[in-house]
Order: C-alpha cells, then structure tokens, then sequence
C-alpha cells in the first residue's frame, strides 16, 4: 500500500491533471446501458427504468464527490504493476490519471477486475489502508465505516463502467479476450449491490431490476458459463 499511499498524497491541486468531476463520471456509467445492456445483451430498457438507472447512478456518483481529492490512476491493478530488477513497484499505463475519489485507486487493486480475492481480506486490507491514510493526515475527519462505504460504492461504480467499456472493447474494437472477463466484474456488481440493498432504495430497487431483466439474459451467454 505504501506506493498507493504516496500517490494519494500528492498535492493535487498542483498535479495539472484534469478532474474526475460528474461529467466524466456519468459518461462512464453510460457506457452500461449503451454497449452492456442495449448492444451486448439486446435490452432497451423502458423510460421509467432509464429514470431508476439515473437515480441510481446519482447516488453512487455523489458518494465519489464527497470524498477527498488525490491523484487517482484509474487503472491501478495487477496488469499494471509490475515488479523491477531492483525489486521496485512499476506503474504503467498512467496517461489518464486524474483528480479524484480517495478510494478509487484502492478499490481498483483490491476488487481487481481479473483477480479475487477473499472478501474477509479485502475488507481487511481497505482497514489497513484507512488507517495508513489517516497516519498521513488525509483522513483525519472521516470514520471507518464511512470510508468502508466510499470504497463499496466507489468499487460499485468502477464495475458497472467496466461492463460497459469491456463489452464496447469486444463489439467495437474486435478484442475478443474481454467478454471472458466479465463474470468476476458480474460477481462484484451484485455483491456490492445486494450488501446495501436492505439500507438503499436505490440500490434494491436497482438489484430487482437487474435480477428480473438482465440476469435471464447474461446466463443466455456462453461468456456467462466460464467462471
């Protein structure tokens, strides 16, 4: 975490990179219905579930932009980290780095969209990092549960952009690897999103929407088969 946590204390009011404000948000959220839903699956949905994705999409958004601003990757995972002959930590692929969410980054490593691991750990791992940040001062104000759900919900976020932008990647771009990859980034959007649909209308109602319409259609899949 450490090589995380230098990163996240930079100053980023002097970095000169771009925001990741609710434009760049919301067009990332977009790419699910547009290439996920309607192109890789075939559903238009109805206006009214168009307006509940929208209200949905709010939520998880305004939860990035109430958290603390640092320099966030936006690719921070194992295929970008690389070890050296030294034994250094080697970050690639940084050209769309921005300003953003605290949790971003961290999210990114430990809910890896090619890698799993144990829930009971990641959580584990989230703890330990809170507190690395807080040590530093960047935290100081926010408590562990309420960074634990910036993390949830900025992990929840990041996979239902990636379910677009990899079946995008697939359809338009003719790279026949990513459909293989959506299963596990499936299994964290329905695990983040049944752990507070109980505490979230938005998120139970967004949980019956998906089951009921999206879920018959994704076992349809022969990519749906290989986890």
């Amino acid at each position: 975490f450490e090589a995380l946590a230098k990163m996240a204390v930079v100053d980023s009011v002097r970095t000169g990179l771009g925001e990741y404000d609710e434009p760049l948000l919301s067009e990332e959220l977009g790419r699910f219905q547009e290439w996920f839903v309607q192109r890789l699956l075939g559903y238009m949905p109805t206006a009214p579930e168009q307006a509940q994705l929208r209200q949905f999409f709010v939520q998880l958004i305004d939860s990035a932009l109430e958290q603390p601003r640092v320099l966030v990757h936006r690719d921070f995972h194992s295929r970008n980290l690389m070890l050296v002959s030294d034994g250094e930590l080697a970050v690639i692929d940084f050209q769309d780095a921005v300003v953003g969410p605290v949790t971003y980054d961290l999210v990114s490593l430990l809910r890896d969209c090619y890698i799993q691991w144990p829930v009971v750990q990641v959580q584990e791992w989230a703890r330990i990092y809170h507190s690395l940040l807080r040590t530093r001062g960047l935290l100081a104000d926010t408590d562990e549960a309420l960074f634990l759900r910036w993390f949830d919900w900025m992990g929840l976020q990041r996979h239902i952009k990636v379910l677009g932008t990899f079946a995008r990647l697939y359809l338009r771009d003719g790279k026949s690897a990513y459909p293989d990859d959506l299963p596990l980034v499936l299994h964290y959007v329905r695990e983040v999103g049944d752990k507070y649909a109980g505490e979230a209308p938005a998120f139970a109602d967004f949980k019956a929407w998906f089951s009921l319409r999206l879920s018959p259609l994704i076992a349809q899949q022969d990519w749906s088969k290989k986890r």
